[in-house]
């Protein structure tokens, strides 16, 4: 059992953080979704718990909890342990591309590489002054279109996705960023809704876990929706359909940045002709590809 201090004795928010963090060490919890190690998963639990903001962390690391803000943090230590939940679904919290969102249990919660493109307005791979119209496919939380639409401040932004649920979860983004106008939570299964619309971007980081690869996550992704994450045997049905549709729906010039993960290597294998630009990023994170309207129409069918 997790270990639980003595809420009678003060903690400061640097010592809570150790305690949280030797617990998930010794508890051999995963780390995967927003951290990749136990200290920062228990701060950010304990900043949470305490009402913190991580912009104050080195003047607020020697404040003394109280013992209300204690009895959070450990309860949501237990949780943690206990369910092995990620973090984000007891927050309801994460950041993407320097902006929060909020996320349950209904969306995946946010880690893509794809905010370092976002931040750099997907340059050089096309020209930023040129973005009008971007669709997002898969959106689920909405934190890639809508970080977009920050970024892109005079494009119309599409965030479709299959699933009713997560599109609940992304408007609640949507009208706490204010974008209404200009991003729209389209019910989609791929493009089926999306007749006739035409983008410069699409952007996607859709189900593409395989059946043996989802068989072997640790139990903090199978928390997670696995709409989101399961791609078919091979990971690439749904992969598949959006390379197929992808031209039909670009401008010219237009591009395609899709995100697969560890599924690069079967893509590449289903199509060996297909020119993927595989990117790199200095955050971590790979499996991210870019192609244009021009190599998708030159694309064969598999």
């Amino acid at each position: 059992m997790p270990h639980t201090s003595d809420s009678s004795s003060a903690l400061t928010v640097a010592r809570c953080i150790e305690q949280g963090a030797h617990q998930f060490e010794a508890a051999d919890v995963y780390f995967g979704h927003g951290t990749d190690n136990a200290f920062d998963e228990a701060a950010e639990i304990v900043f949470f718990a305490a009402g913190l903001r991580h912009e104050d962390a080195a003047s607020v690391y020697d404040r003394v909890l109280t013992p209300e803000q204690q009895a959070r943090a450990e309860a949501l230590f237990a949780q943690r342990i206990r369910d092995r939940v990620p973090a984000a679904y007891l927050t309801h919290r994460m950041w993407f591309a320097g902006h929060e969102f909020y996320v349950d249990d209904r969306v995946l919660v946010p880690r893509s590489p794809i905010a370092e493109l976002i931040e750099a307005r997907f340059a050089p791979w096309i020209e930023p002054g040129r973005v009008r119209a971007i669709l997002d496919i898969g959106t689920g939380s909405g934190c890639i279109a809508i970080a977009a639409a920050l970024a892109f401040p005079d494009a119309r932004v599409d965030a479709a996705d299959i699933s009713e649920d997560a599109l609940a979860v992304a408007r609640i983004n949507i009208e706490r960023h204010a974008v209404g106008a200009r991003v729209s939570a389209v019910r989609s299964d791929v493009y089926s809704n999306l007749s006739g619309r035409r983008y410069d971007v699409i952007v996607t980081n859709p189900p593409y876990v395989g059946k043996d690869e989802l068989e072997a996550l640790p139990a903090e992704y199978h928390r997670e929706p696995a709409l989101g994450l399961f791609g078919g045997d091979d990971g690439l049905d749904i992969v598949r359909r959006i390379l197929a549709g992808a031209a039909e729906h670009l401008e010219p010039g237009g591009i395609l940045i899709g995100e697969v993960g560890n599924t690069e290597i079967a893509l590449e294998e289903a199509f060996p002709d297909v020119p993927f630009v595989w990117l790199e990023f200095e955050r971590g994170g790979g499996g991210v590809f870019v192609l244009s309207k021009e190599e998708l129409a030159r694309l064969a069918p598999p």
